[in-house]
């Protein structure tokens, strides 16, 4: 699901909780585990929908009767089984009278109210799953029916459709931050941006194993490994086992209720006993093949005599205070993190930028765990990447195993300047950016056949997106209602730009060749402005019956409306320009890359990557900061002559200290004949 459409759905989210606040009485803490209940119970139909089309495409007849789906056919393909009456359109379609239907729960009561039927369907879906039991929410009755029935509507949304990625936590996290932040009062706590959990999965690679996030917020390391993994051909509840850590108890449900939609499962501990500080709730310390986290940052007031008691600090302890508390807890989490790797074990996390650079005892810990050797990668992260937060980030990776070629080494990856702005507030990797980056990753290990397919994926999807801009192109002049407005000899240029652009498509031979389609594009989408642009022009020139008779001989059907005509022709050529921007966004990011490896050969690029040895780094005072070993970009020639430039810079000076001087007179003047 693309960004835009996540948004459209939190502004539904947003609209039905202030519904809620507006015509109820009941509380934050009450209502918002029962509205994510309803969003799980969405997801988990368009799950389950999903996987029963896939079944059903070969399913056996017997005597001349279609196979029933089977729950264990669900389990098999790891996805959720959902029972008739748990079924979102199931209920979306029951009338108003409930009692008319004379509807029996799974104990064989009836069933009189819609809060009691989705109490049942909650219960009927924990049958399904035993790490669900006890988790998914079974007050619907607190809830007035009419205001319950609004909300089942609002979450018959074709948006939740998609599945795949942490679209829960997001949209979970999404209404903590706006409605019930009396629930989400622990300092530090936020979701972890899709675009983050990514990147620390594809440096990290999971194949198989145990993997532990001891922070495990709602479960999205879980939920992209599973991609990961399942993408690679295998099946991740087979090759991987997912142990999971998080103090909060609403999190740790949505985790259990996200995973399970994802067809994941995992053993996760909440509350006291899963605080991280203080218990090693799995007993995983030095066992673990993976660790994925996305701590809350510089948290303090964590008791020093009681984390040195629950261990895993083979570091040592970082600072303490004067009240026996350790100031800043990110060195905790940083020692945590490599205490819980076995001997080939690899750990990715998120951590402020602070701790790379951070002094005293933090900066022994950091020399002791540098000189080990297993610090592997440091990405640094621009700002505003967290959805509810500005605050820069750095990305660590460590690995025990490291291949002969990496050994004592650490890559740095300076990408603060690199990234997609989603809105103002906003920053975040898209998809080839995230390929790109771990491109770097795969060349600095020695991977060259992994950049050499990701090449050739760019190819493919240039050519396949070509080949969509042609069609929406050649769709342009003539509407879904049939309107054709574009004149003869519109088109004919619109099809020789077309043409031109297969022929350099054609042409190329090698990926650079191809970067050829970018101005091409551009001079495509300035051709169908300029086509409506005229049109709407004429439009505007004609009056009365003149413009009645110009848009009937441009239409078809007749008669159509002029605001009408105007609408079609803005939303073909928005039609446009969404098939080109991705084209264009693919060219650009396919330059990007090939500039800097053409060869698929590793390379320092000044202000982005280099690959640095311990020693190196002892040298720079034990600084893990990216920005002291990548540099600064070599300046580009922007082709302006500097001399020249400046001395029209100091004319304008000039000049406008002359203004400047003209104002301060006549203001003089004024006050003069004012008697001031």
């Amino acid at each position: 699901m693309d960004n835009k459409s996540l948004r459209q759905l939190e502004a539904r989210l947003w609209a039905s909780a202030d519904n809620l606040r507006a015509n109820s009485k009941l509380t934050s803490n009450q209502y918002c585990m029962p509205i994510l209940g309803l969003i799980f119970l969405r997801y988990a139909f368009s799950r389950f929908q999903l996987v029963a089309k896939e079944l059903m495409k070969e399913r056996p007849v017997r005597r001349g009767r279609v196979m029933p789906l089977e729950a264990s056919e669900f389990r098999a393909k790891s996805a959720l089984y959902l029972p008739e009456a748990a079924r979102y359109d199931y209920i979306v379609k029951l009338p108003e009278d409930i009692p008319s239907q004379h509807l029996t729960g799974h104990d064989g009561k009836p069933l009189n109210t819609l809060g009691e039927v989705i109490n049942n369907a909650m219960v009927l879906i924990e049958g399904q799953s035993k790490q669900l039991e006890g988790i998914l929410p079974k007050n619907y009755t607190i809830f007035e029916e009419e205001l319950l029935r609004e909300l089942i509507r609002i979450f018959n949304d074709a948006a939740l459709n998609e599945v795949g990625g942490d679209i829960i936590g997001r949209i979970y996290e999404y209404f903590l931050n706006k409605f019930a932040k009396d629930v989400a009062q622990d300092d530090g706590v936020f979701f972890t941006p899709k675009s983050l959990v990514k990147m620390i999965v594809n440096v990290i690679e999971p194949e198989r194993g145990i993997l532990l996030d001891p922070a495990c917020g709602s479960g999205g390391m879980f939920v992209q490994t599973g991609d990961f993994v399942n993408g690679a051909g295998m099946a991740a509840n087979h090759t991987m086992t997912f142990y999971g850590q998080e103090k909060v108890e609403y999190n740790a449900q949505l985790c259990l209720m996200n995973m399970a939609v994802h067809g994941l499962t995992g053993n996760i501990k909440s509350g006291n006993e899963a605080n991280t500080f203080y218990n090693d709730a799995h007993h995983l310390a030095g066992k673990c093949d993976y660790v994925m986290a996305n701590p809350p940052f510089n948290v303090d007031k964590v008791k020093a005599d009681k984390t040195k008691e629950a261990g895993r600090l083979p570091f040592g302890l970082p600072g303490v205070n004067k009240d026996g508390d350790v100031s800043n807890a990110n060195y905790l989490w940083i020692s945590y993190f490599y205490a819980y790797l076995n001997e080939h074990g690899r750990a990715g996390f998120v951590m402020a930028s602070s701790a790379t650079d951070s002094q005293n005892k933090d900066k022994e810990i950091r020399k002791k765990l540098i000189q080990t050797g297993h610090v592997d990668v440091i990405i640094s992260v621009a700002n505003n990447f967290f959805y509810t937060l500005s605050l820069p980030c750095t990305l660590w990776f460590f690995n025990k195993a490291k291949t002969e070629a990496c050994a004592n080494k650490v890559l740095f990856i300076d990408a603060r300047n690199y990234y997609t702005v989603v809105d103002r507030n906003l920053n975040e990797w898209n998809d080839w950016q995230l390929k790109n980056l771990t491109a770097i990753v795969w060349l600095y290990r020695g991977k060259k056949e992994a950049y050499t397919k990701l090449l050739a994926a760019y190819r493919e999807a240039i050519t396949a997106e070509l080949a969509e801009v042609k069609a929406e192109v050649q769709t342009f002049w003539q509407t879904s209602a049939g309107y054709a407005f574009i004149g003869r000899d519109d088109r004919e240029k619109l099809e020789n730009q077309l043409d031109e652009l297969q022929q350099l498509h054609d042409q190329a031979k090698t990926l650079p060749e191809l970067y050829v389609l970018a101005p091409a594009y551009e001079k495509l989408n300035k051709l169908v402005s300029a086509t409506v642009k005229g049109i709407l022009d004429d439009v505007k020139a004609l009056k009365g019956k003149a413009k009645r008779d110009y848009i009937d001989q441009l239409t078809t059907p007749k008669k159509v409306k002029v605001n009408e005509f105007k609408k079609a022709l803005t939303a073909r050529v928005e039609n446009v320009e969404r098939v080109i921007a991705p084209a264009q966004v693919t060219l650009t990011e396919a330059q990007w890359l090939t500039d800097k490896f053409a060869d698929g050969t590793y390379a320092d690029i000044a202000g982005l990557c280099s690959v640095n040895t311990v020693e190196d780094i002892e040298g720079k005072d034990y600084s893990l900061t990216p920005g002291a070993y990548v540099g600064v970009p070599e300046a580009e020639d922007d082709g302006v002559d500097f001399a020249t430039r400046m001395k029209e810079i100091h004319a304008e000076l000039l000049q406008l200290q002359d203004q400047s001087n003209e104002l301060m007179d006549t203001i003089s003047k004024n006050m003069k004949e004012m008697g001031l």
